[in-house]
């Protein structure tokens, strides 16, 4: 089961929530900000979250991590090329927002990865290793439910940006191609900032 809140820090983001129906225990995946309204999702909804997941290391995509680590008691974790963005607010982007961000707990994904739930050992997520918006993006892919969460690779309208520290154009494609484009063309996309698009979609778009 997937489903999608809204927050709004400095800039609106999709955050997700994966979850196990059997065990309702399951993943937070971008906690971009709004900590408060987030946890009060996973509480009212009676979710065990067991794991903060994050694509990549902006803080649009962070900005309630450390708060609702505590609260959770559930680990963070992020891909050993972006885990410097955490403490970097140069890095994360929030130095330019009026409150700079930092992440000073997590753990390291590995692409290739199979993260489970220990509620449910068989609902799980795949690390996909995708840099080019940052350089340890990454995107978590569900088979079961035929989804990938996308952070900010791509977006409806085509792929994510890369001017920012860390970039890098070719690298973007070449996730985009080699990495998301050969997936099921009914996976569906869950990107960070816009609404979902299938695989096939955005291949006709993008190629």
């Amino acid at each position: 089961m997937i489903k999608e809140l809204m927050v709004q820090g400095v800039f609106a983001e999709n955050t997700y929530f994966y979850i196990d129906p059997v065990s309702n225990a399951g993943f937070l995946i971008d906690p971009g900000a709004q900590a408060g309204l987030i946890y009060d999702a996973i509480r009212s909804n009676g979710w065990k979250i067991e794991k903060i997941l994050l694509t990549h290391g902006h803080f649009d995509h962070f900005g309630a991590a450390e708060i609702l680590r505590e609260q959770l008691a559930a680990p963070i974790y992020i891909y050993p090329e972006d885990s410097r963005y955490l403490i970097d607010p140069r890095l994360n982007l929030s130095a330019g927002s009026g409150a700079p961000v930092t992440v000073a707990h997590y753990e390291e994904l590995h692409d290739g990865e199979i993260i489970r739930l220990k509620e449910n050992n068989s609902f799980q997520l795949k690390v996909i290793h995708t840099p080019g918006h940052t350089p340890g993006s990454v995107t978590f892919y569900s088979v079961r439910e035929g989804a990938a969460f996308v952070g900010d690779l791509l977006y409806q309208h085509g792929p994510g940006l890369t001017h920012f520290p860390g970039g890098n154009r070719r690298m973007l494609e070449e996730s985009i191609i080699n990495k998301i484009l050969t997936l099921p063309d009914d996976t569906l996309l869950l990107s960070g900032h816009s609404s979902p698009i299938t695989v096939a979609e955005e291949r006709r778009l993008l190629l």
